[in-house]
Formats: structure tokens, C-alpha cells, sequence
């Protein structure tokens, strides 16, 4: 959770959030500032005792689950195609540009390089 030690995160849900009513006195019942979730701390163990996440309101229903799988089958072929295609005019680019160093390459005079030994 963003790298908050125990400590840091009660007191920042303490300062931060409301505090609810919990089952014995050394428990509190918070919600968690970043995902809504509802947790039981026990201040005497220093843990979380229980957890429950927060009702999502965008679950799909199940009459549609054979839709959202076959849109995401079709994204991940257009995805795979497309990683293919790329696959192979990049062979093609490669090519179009070894070519064109090697006519520059003959273009240019073959000289004897510089050392600095030669310089003296």
C-alpha cells in the first residue's frame, strides 16, 4: 500500500477517514482512503483482523461473459497480426538500410586511417 508502514497508515486513516463503530474496543473499523475497502485493525495485535472490499457497481453480467471473451480474443489476434506485420517489414527496413550504407560505403575513397603515432 504505497510503502506505509502499519503505523503510518493507521494514523494517517485515523486523521483522514471516519472512524466507525467496531465489535470490541480495541478494534477499529476504517475505510481505506485509497480503495474503499472496510477494515477491522486490532490496535492491541497491531494488524488487520478482517477485510471486506467494497461493492463494484461494473460487474459484467453473466449473460455477457461470451461477448467480453470473444472481444478480447479478436483484440489479442489484432494485437498478435499487427506484432507480425511489424515483424516483417522490419526484415525489409533492415535491408533498405544495409543497402544504402553499402553504396555509400563504395561512394566514399578508401583512405589509410589516422593514428596518432602518424601525427608525429
Amino acid at each position: 500500500m504505497l510503502g506505509l508502514t502499519f503505523v503510518s497508515f493507521v494514523s494517517f486513516v485515523l486523521m483522514r477517514t471516519e472512524i466507525e463503530m467496531a465489535r470490541l474496543k480495541s478494534e477499529l473499523e476504517v475505510t481505506c482512503p485509497c480503495c474503499q475497502a472496510t477494515l477491522v485493525i486490532d490496535m492491541n495485535l497491531g494488524r488487520v483482523v478482517s477485510h471486506k472490499e467494497p461493492e463494484r457497481g461494473n460487474k459484467p453480467e453473466l449473460s455477457e461473459a461470451q461477448r467480453i471473451l470473444a472481444d478480447e480474443a479478436a483484440r489479442r489476434e489484432a494485437m498478435f497480426q499487427q506484432s507480425v506485420d511489424s515483424e516483417k517489414t522490419r526484415g525489409d527496413a533492415l535491408s533498405k538500410r544495409f543497402e544504402e550504407a553499402l553504396r555509400q560505403a563504395r561512394q566514399e575513397p578508401v583512405t589509410k586511417p589516422m593514428r596518432d603515432f602518424d601525427l608525429d
